[in-house]
């Protein structure tokens, strides 16, 4: 999952989406049912309809995954901090 997730990239930055920290969690049920708890780095952010989407469906072309959720949620707020020191290197914050 992580790698999947480790492909979708932020469409302004050369960093993926995981490395970014806009994922909060992810969760597996019994019945192989994937959510995704996830947020984007602003409320405005031009791919908020198309990014959770995507998320979306390459989660659920997983093998073995019955269907994908994606929550987009606001709370708490996403900010720089979230990012790995990778994701920061690679977006020219440090």
């Amino acid at each position: 999952m992580v790698e999947v997730l480790g492909k979708i990239y932020d469409p302004e930055l050369p960093v993926s989406i995981y490395e970014m920290g806009l994922i909060y969690s992810v969760e597996v049920d019994r019945h192989d049912v994937v959510t995704i708890r996830m947020t984007l780095t602003s409320p405005a952010c031009p791919v908020a309809e198309s990014l959770p989407r995507e998320v979306q469906a390459k989660v659920k072309a997983i093998d073995g995954v019955s269907d994908a959720k994606v929550e987009l949620v606001w709370d708490p707020p996403w900010t720089p901090d979230r990012m790995t020191q990778a994701a920061r290197l690679e977006a020219g914050l440090m």
